[in-house]
């Protein structure tokens, strides 16, 4: 056998067979190809996955106490000789505490997240979006005909500007002001399309 069998490890572990048997069928144990268990990674492996608490309410600490009872002259068994640190140990719980630590952290932000929603300092990312490019959409088609609207009240204020500063009559064109504010509309809103809204 390369590893340890289930009675072995629930020994070298101060664990029941029970709890061994338990931590195997939920894949808390690595197993040789054989079958038997590589103890020191299995070690390492419940170390990371139990809650340290739990695991100690669940043993009542008896894995402290026996050995703090244990005689120094008292013969050991070679399992006893493989016996690793108990799980509880402050090194040993440091990968759940700092899995706790982090999902603390995240439903905290997820509350003032929520919270400032209600408020209404923010906003949903896709409708702040959707609003701007209708926005944009708007104001582009105020634009295009902004021409034609204006162009017939331009030309005769131009036409009499012009008159008043020359002493002679002068009329320009409605048809021929449209045309060229067009043109320089349709300038503007091209420079404007190269224009990108980050929410980032």
């Amino acid at each position: 056998m390369q590893g340890m069998s289930e009675r072995a490890y629930a020994a070298h572990a101060g664990l029941s067979r029970g709890a061994i048997q338990k931590a195997r069928k939920s894949g808390r144990l690595v197993l040789f190809a054989d079958g038997s268990i590589d103890a020191a990674a299995s070690d390492a492996r419940r170390a990371a996955t139990t809650d340290p608490d739990q695991q100690n309410r669940s043993n009542g600490g008896t894995a402290r106490q026996e050995t703090s009872l244990t005689p120094p002259d008292r013969p050991t068994r070679p399992a006893d000789n493989l016996a690793a640190p108990s799980i509880t140990g402050p090194g040993d719980s440091s990968s759940y505490l700092k899995a706790r630590t982090a999902l603390t952290v995240y439903q905290a932000q997820e509350r003032q997240i929520a919270i400032q929603k209600k408020k209404g300092v923010l906003v949903d990312r896709a409708r702040a979006e959707t609003l701007v490019f209708r926005l944009a959409r708007q104001e582009r088609d105020a634009w295009v005909t902004w021409p034609a609207r204006v162009a017939a009240i331009m030309a005769a204020e131009l036409s009499a500007e012009m008159e008043k500063t020359t002493g002679e009559a002068m009329s320009i064109g409605t048809g021929v002001l449209q045309r060229v504010l067009e043109t320089h509309v349709r300038d503007q809103l091209a420079a404007l399309a190269d224009l990108k809204v980050s929410l980032e």
